[in-house]
């Protein structure tokens, strides 16, 4: 069975581009526009979500906020996150961390390195 991958950018456009990258590889991909949408499709789905790409900056919930909430839910507490963002400040990048990001890559993002991040912080 496909891993699954919740992909949250408020940019419909490159969820399609990440999508496209992630089912060429095999994964299963749900998506969210933002914080907000992405913990509501977590609680709505009905398989294991392996691995969280989320953008930094989006409308509604940002994506700081959405792993610090999404890290208080027990069945996601461990669940690893890859921030994939416009951002490449320092202090944005200590936050992320400390809310619980694994992982930090900038836009516009090279398929073969999201990869390689997707299948190393990917869970069984």
């Amino acid at each position: 069975m496909a891993k699954t991958i919740l992909i949250v950018d408020d940019s419909s456009s490159l969820r399609s581009l990440v999508k496209m990258a992630l089912t060429r590889a095999g994964y299963a991909v749900i998506e969210g526009a933002d914080g907000r949408e992405g913990l509501a499709r977590l609680e709505q789905a009905s398989v294991k979500i392996n691995l969280i790409i989320s953008d930094v900056n989006m409308p509604n919930m940002d994506g700081i906020t959405f792993v610090k909430q999404l890290k208080q839910l027990p069945k996601h507490k461990f669940t690893p996150v890859i921030m994939l963002t416009t951002e490449d400040e320092g202090a944005k990048m200590q936050q992320a961390k400390a809310a619980g990001a694994r992982a930090w890559l900038t836009k516009p993002f090279n398929p073969p390195e999201l990869l390689d991040a997707v299948s190393q912080l990917a869970t069984a």
